[in-house]
């Protein structure tokens, strides 16, 4: 309640300052429009029949956004769960969950570079024009990974204006960063250029009771560049590379109680090991896109995107957390992916329409230890090909039906170097999509949505056991209403949406002597609700606020070790919701609170295990100038603790983090 209560404080001070100094006369009151391609053309967000989260460059930063971490903050129904590795994620939306060692159920798309695994699905955010969050199944459009969603993140594209920011950040457990970005013409009207980059280091927050270091330790750099050529006015190519490298310390975990005691060993203090090995985890992801676009008319585009990405990391792990040569591991993996797309799109007044190609490959490696008697070096491939199509059409001035298609096949193979085996195998799809809207004024419009989605099957590489070498396929069928808003003149937003899925053969992990593998549950069921409100309350002062709810629960689902028909999805929240005000003077005044809840939530299939729901304060305040801004920041600013403790091990929460940033712009 302390919390809750110094956020509505926080917020009511600013709403009776701006009351009492403000001139509604001079400023108009007004939302701003938001331009999203979540249907892979360009339109208005409050005229897609979807749920969708969309933030621009200035929401990203006035939020103190600057990783996918820190989006889902704001996104109702969404969160991550880094399981303490370096650049790893695994996407949770509506219930659907990317399990260790499966492809993710959110996809995400950085320039259109395809991001389908947990490795490096931590990205940081620099130079961004907008992030687009999709919820429900976009498999028509996006393909097999988009089971649950899809994230598309779209860097600005440089123009003849010249732009350039260089920002300086320093905080708590002496983190130093320094991120700049420049971009302009390099011949007006025709060839133009883009560069950003970052460094980062911060100290570990986890002691090493053994060494009386940290464990912890994190740094990285990062770079990008772009060139963007328009040499007739209809052609626009660019091509984008970035590359970000990792050289941090040991992941955020440590040995709970039960771990300790199954190993017969006392357990560390909080937030501290005694590890005797050198622990390290050293990442690389480079990725290159090209996109080159024709419009035919104003009415006719067609569009090629062209991607590749290589995902390498090196670490080791201590996983007995003392100075005992029980379970030491290394792993060496790498992910290797090339992607293409050609589409055909139209817009005109009464229909839209887009239908493409896809063609994706994998080369992967995994090379694991694990303790002293574990071993494995396995190679894994795979190639997808899809086509695909959606149109929607303006049946009357007030009703639009919208239609989509896809079909896709993944082939997989693995190589086991260890044993000689080799295994193949191919998964297929069709993915329709049916959808109607409704306006039901000027300024409301209504939908619903019957959509499917589809996860390939795959093999386990880091299994021992044949009976886990591969597993199944997952689909769903997804039933959404919602409704979209814009009222009070355009001062207020209000986005709703109820979906309920069907989900057969769900991907899980089981767990094993020697990890966790995914298998696949008989049935399961997820439903819920979001609402999204965004209010223009004075020329001043603006207040956002999203809620979700999500009840995944097993239908059937039985292992060796028992059953678990009825029990909750593990790593589901049972809500999510997020209040913030945000206050712009002026005279160069800023300042923006927001309070951050996420619901209970199980760990495991067994329900045995969880976590308390908590609520976090993220806060900033600072002046604006012309050219310079300098802001106090605060995340997590009463240094909740919202660890995830497991049968055998705890996942370290991010302490709170007190900063002061320093940004001039050119």
């Amino acid at each position: 309640m302390k919390i809750f209560q110094t956020a509505i404080v926080f917020i009511s001070i600013l709403i009776a300052i701006d009351q009492s100094i403000a001139d509604s006369g001079q400023s108009e009151i007004s939302l701003d429009t938001i331009t999203v391609t979540a249907n892979k053309q360009e339109e208005n967000i409050q005229d897609v029949p979807m749920s969708i989260t969309a933030f621009d460059e200035f929401a990203l930063e006035d939020k103190n956004i600057t990783s996918v971490r820190d989006l889902t903050d704001y996104v109702p129904n969404l969160i991550l769960i880094h399981d303490g590795a370096t650049a790893y994620a695994r996407p949770v939306m509506r219930g659907i969950v990317a399990e260790v060692g499966s492809d993710v159920s959110t996809a995400m798309f950085i320039d259109g570079i395809p991001v389908l695994s947990p490795n490096g699905y931590e990205n940081p955010l620099q130079d961004i024009e907008r992030v687009e969050v999709l919820r429900g199944p976009q498999g028509t459009l996006y393909g097999k990974n988009a089971t649950a969603g899809a994230i598309n993140i779209i860097t600005r594209q440089p123009d003849n204006d010249f732009r350039g920011k260089v920002s300086v950040d320093g905080g708590e457990d002496y983190k130093k960063e320094v991120a700049f970005n420049l971009s302009g013409p390099i011949i007006q009207d025709n060839l133009y250029f883009g560069v950003s980059g970052q460094y980062y280091d911060k100290d570990g927050f986890i002691k090493n009771g053994h060494t009386g270091g940290e464990a912890n330790d994190q740094a990285h750099w990062y770079g990008k560049g772009q060139l963007r050529w328009a040499p007739i006015d209809d052609l626009n190519i660019s091509f984008i590379f970035s590359q970000i490298q990792y050289d941090n310390g040991g992941d955020n975990i440590g040995l709970s109680e039960d771990g300790a005691a199954s190993m017969g060993m006392t357990a560390s203090g909080d937030r501290e090991v005694y590890s005797d090995l050198d622990t390290y985890n050293k990442a690389k992801i480079s990725a290159q896109a090209l996109k080159v676009s024709y419009n035919f008319s104003e009415a006719l585009n067609l569009t090629s995107i062209t991607t590749h990405r290589l995902y390498e990391d090196d670490q080791a792990i201590d996983f007995d957390f003392n100075p005992v040569a029980i379970l030491p591991s290394t792993s060496d993996n790498e992910e290797d992916k090339i992607s293409q797309e050609l589409r055909l799109s139209s817009n005109t007044e009464k229909m839209t329409w887009v239908a493409g190609i896809y063609y994706d490959k994998d080369d992967n490696m995994a090379d694991l230890t694990y303790g002293p008697s574990y071993a494995l070096n396995r190679d894994l491939g795979g190639e997808a090909y899809a086509i695909y199509g959606q149109l929607r059409y303006a049946l009357t001035p007030k009703i639009g039906l919208t239609g989509g298609l896809r079909y896709e096949t993944q082939d997989k193979d693995m190589q086991d170097h260890a044993t000689g085996n080799s295994f193949d195998d191919t998964w297929d799809d069709i993915a329709p999509k049916f959808s109607v809207d409704y306006a039901i004024t000027e300024q409301v419009m209504g939908y619903a949505t019957v959509a499917k989605g589809f996860r390939s099957g795959g093999f386990n590489a880091m299994s021992n056991d044949s009976a886990y070498d591969s597993y199944d396929s997952e689909e769903l069928w997804s039933y959404e209403i919602g409704a979209k808003s814009q009222l009070l003149e355009n001062r207020l937003i209000v986005n709703g949406a109820l979906f309920y899925m069907d989900i057969d053969d769900m991907q899980v992990n089981e767990s094993l002597a020697f990890g966790r593998y995914i298998t696949n549950a008989g049935t399961a069921v997820s439903y819920g609700a979001e609402l999204e409100v965004l209010a223009k309350i004075t020329p001043r002062f603006t207040m956002t606020a999203n809620a979700g709810y999500t009840n995944a629960e097993f239908d059937e689902y039985q292992d060796a070790a028992g059953d678990y028909s009825d029990n909750k999805a593990p790593n589901v929240p049972e809500y999510t919701f997020a209040i913030g005000g945000q206050y712009r003077a002026g005279n160069g005044f800023y300042a923006n609170v927001d309070w951050v809840c996420v619901g209970k939530t199980y760990l495991e299939r067994t329900n045995t295990y969880e976590r308390d729901a908590y609520q976090l304060i993220n806060a900033k305040v600072g002046y604006e100038a012309e050219n310079w801004d300098i802001y106090l920041y605060g995340k997590n600013i009463f240094d909740e603790d919202y660890s995830s403790q497991t049968s055998n091990y705890v996942y370290y929460s991010d302490p709170r983090e007190i900063g002061v940033k320093l940004t001039y712009r050119l």
